[in-house]
């Protein structure tokens, strides 16, 4: 075989050059993220829920060696075995993981291992995809087209664990100092969008050019009845009203669950947010600042918004709902590209509901459950998203920490009812 030099570049090869640059930048990104940090920060584990930088930064190295370097470049030697067990995160078909709750106990490898590990594997997938084997190429770019989002996934979860790190810190150290300033627009009064009853067509339609997790898949009808959807998220402020109201006082509007947890866990307001001498401030990856009343209210829980809603005399829209009316709106807002990395207040209102997407993820009413047909991704990687459809519920739209290319109308997130340190917020819905 010729070196790599003296080959012409075939359609195959330039196609590869173009994934690898695509990895490249993803990569790149990551390491932009954690740069801000100091070593100390890199080990911390808030909480259950919450995974040390550290981790996550070598997990989803191991997931290109677990699932594209091991199998597919016959030349690649692990850097250390042990890694595949600190590593992975819950792909038990593939091997024991780690315990998720105890991964801030992992103080070896050190945070300098770990990204000789990242080099390691950076490596490795240049030289794979510089020379793919060709009867392995369809594949190899399928699972890296699952693992490049699945990176920027974690990109998100970053910014979400570092801030819920810092926030335990009485300093409450920022993050970044020089984030950009958000805009301030005064937000008028709640407004309204009809839509009629009709079958809609929701989920991805594979036959479509890019990339889908396999949770959008099995496109389908669905009749959605006539409905009423804000023309933008909850504030702050509004939700501020609810919190005078004795919101979370009262269990008139809460469901069971949610009034448990509330008294549970001492809820009195959403988190990261402080009084101070009669005034609201809350914690961002900026530090510590008043609440800007016109942005979306956020880190609140479904169980939260759910109960803004009852005590607004609206409710949480489906998901279905949400899908029909994002699909006619323009894929904008504020993304992790504006580098706010907070909600910003909405602009005067427009002809579709504002803000469907970026700023922060909307809780729908909708439990996270398979669409008709749905099927997993064969082996290990079936795992991705399957096993969790019990006991979640459905966000949309993504938010502010959100790269702008990793979204979609028919995107699907999901987390546990009760969890409030992702960016979510929510808009009300309606009959109409």
């Amino acid at each position: 075989m010729p070196p790599l030099a003296q080959r012409r570049d075939t359609p195959d090869t330039l196609h590869t050059k173009e994934w690898l640059r695509y990895y490249q930048r993803v990569r790149a990104a990551t390491e932009a993220i954690c740069a801000p940090l100091h070593k100390e920060d890199y080990m911390v584990q808030s909480m259950p829920d919450v995974s040390p930088p550290k981790w996550h930064i070598a997990h989803v190295s191991w997931f290109f060696e677990a699932f594209i370097l091991k199998p597919f470049h016959p030349a690649y030697r692990t850097l250390d075995p042990a890694y595949d067990y600190l590593f992975n995160s819950y792909y038990v078909t593939h091997g024991t993981p780690f315990p998720r709750p105890d991964r801030g106990m992992i103080s070896r490898p050190t945070v300098d291992d770990v990204y000789r590990y990242r080099a390691h594997i950076d490596r490795a997938m240049e030289e794979l995809l510089n020379d793919p084997p060709q009867e392995h190429l369809q594949e190899i770019l399928r699972r890296l087209a699952l693992g490049l989002p699945h990176e920027q996934q974690h990109q998100e979860l970053l910014f979400m664990d570092i801030k819920h790190i810092l926030a335990q810190n009485p300093l409450c150290p920022a993050y970044r100092e020089d984030l950009a300033p958000a805009p301030e627009h005064a937000v008028g009064e709640l407004g309204w969008h009809a839509y009629p009853a009709g079958v809609r067509h929701i989920g991805h339609d594979a036959a479509e050019k890019g990339f889908a997790y396999d949770n959008e898949m099995g496109r389908h009808r669905q009749f959605v009845e006539a409905f009423q959807i804000a023309d933008r998220p909850v504030t702050n402020g509004e939700f501020l009203e609810f919190m005078r109201a004795g919101g979370y006082d009262k269990p008139d509007f809460w469901l069971s669950d949610g009034w448990a947890t509330v008294k549970a866990e001492g809820w009195k307001a959403p988190l990261y947010w402080a009084e101070r001498d009669g005034a609201w401030y809350h914690y961002t990856l900026g530090g510590l600042v008043p609440v800007d009343m016109n942005a979306p209210v956020c880190h609140v829980s479904f169980y939260e918004a759910d109960a803004y809603a009852q005590w607004a005399g609206a409710r949480l829209p489906t998901e279905a709902e949400w899908e029909t009316v994002a699909r006619d709106v323009p894929m904008a807002g504020n993304f992790v590209e504006h580098d706010h990395l907070q909600p910003v207040s909405a602009e005067p209102a427009m002809e579709v509901p504002g803000q469907m997407f970026g700023d922060v993820w909307e809780w729908t009413g909708s439990a996270y459950r398979p669409y008709p047909g749905f099927r997993k991704l064969p082996g290990s990687l079936g795992e991705y998203n399957g096993k969790f459809m019990s006991g979640q519920m459905v966000l949309r739209g993504g938010c502010c920490a959100t790269p702008a290319d990793h979204i979609r109308a028919t995107y699907r997130n999901f987390f546990p009812p009760q969890a409030r340190w992702a960016f979510s917020g929510f808009r009300l819905a309606r009959e109409a």
